[in-house]
């Protein structure tokens, strides 16, 4: 491994536990909006890339024949397996690898998909062109992480980085647009929703660098009613709130 994909074991294998109960990713609403998006059906064979505790490839078990999940965190992995055994799905398999070099033969999958994933990437348009090479022809690519505006991207990004070190760059809807364009594939459909999160709570299920704590806390508490980081932090009661601005973007492999 590299020296970033040894701080992302790190940050994952400490937050494997309180990730796999984080309301943000447990969202039901959000779960089915993919579902819907990838026009999931039960003849799909789905890849789960960056699976983490396996949330995204459970919900799309429900629906598809089979799903595999990969990730290079073993403690994400075991999480994924006891959610697995929770819900009752038996048609999940699980891999630890690099997403970069994907263990699979071409054209393995009818859907292929990563949440909240890509601003870890070091090398994100190698991860798309993986993501399409298993990709069968007239599959679909689904792909949802936060996607700053432009103008913001850069506040967000110091923002993210405080929160988790593992945080490399997030990426514009443009900037995913041009990745898929570049590795062949076809926008078909976008999508966005804001993933509300309490900075207390986040805070104590994220392991940032010491000192950092308090730097988030005043980033965000100044933010207020400004908006510079653009996930709209605000009061409620003497909670402070934030939501990530989430795009959804579904790709197709063209005939």
């Amino acid at each position: 491994m590299n020296a970033h994909q040894q701080i992302t074991v790190d940050q994952f294998t400490r937050q494997a536990l309180p990730f796999s109960k984080s309301p943000g990713h447990t969202n039901e609403e959000s779960l089915l909006l993919l579902i819907e998006m990838a026009q999931l059906s039960s003849e799909d064979t789905a890849l789960d890339v960056a699976c983490g505790t396996g949330m995204v490839a459970c919900a799309f078990a429900t629906v598809a024949s089979h799903v595999t999940g990969i990730d290079i965190t073993p403690a994400m992995l075991e999480q994924a397996r006891l959610l697995a055994q929770r819900c009752g799905l038996t048609n999940l398999s699980w891999r630890q690898g690099d997403i970069e070099t994907l263990p699979f033969p071409d054209s393995e999958f009818s859907v292929v998909v990563s949440r909240y994933a890509f601003h870890h990437f070091l090398n994100p348009d190698v991860v798309m062109t993986e993501m399409a090479r298993v990709c069968r022809t007239g599959g679909r690519i689904l792909i949802a992480d936060g996607c700053p505006p432009p103008e913001k991207v850069d506040a967000y990004n110091h923002f993210e980085k405080l929160f988790d070190p593992s945080h490399h760059r997030a990426l514009t809807s443009e900037e995913f647009l041009s990745l898929i364009r570049g590795a062949g594939l076809r926008a078909a459909r976008m999508a966005d929703y804001r993933m509300e999160m309490e900075m207390e709570r986040q805070l104590a299920a994220s392991f940032p660098d010491p000192g950092d704590d308090e730097k988030l806390r005043r980033l965000l508490r100044e933010d207020i009613g400004v908006d510079r980081i653009g996930v709209g932090a605000h009061w409620r009661g003497d909670e402070i709130h934030y939501a990530y601005p989430v795009t959804v973007i579904v790709a197709e492999k063209a005939v």
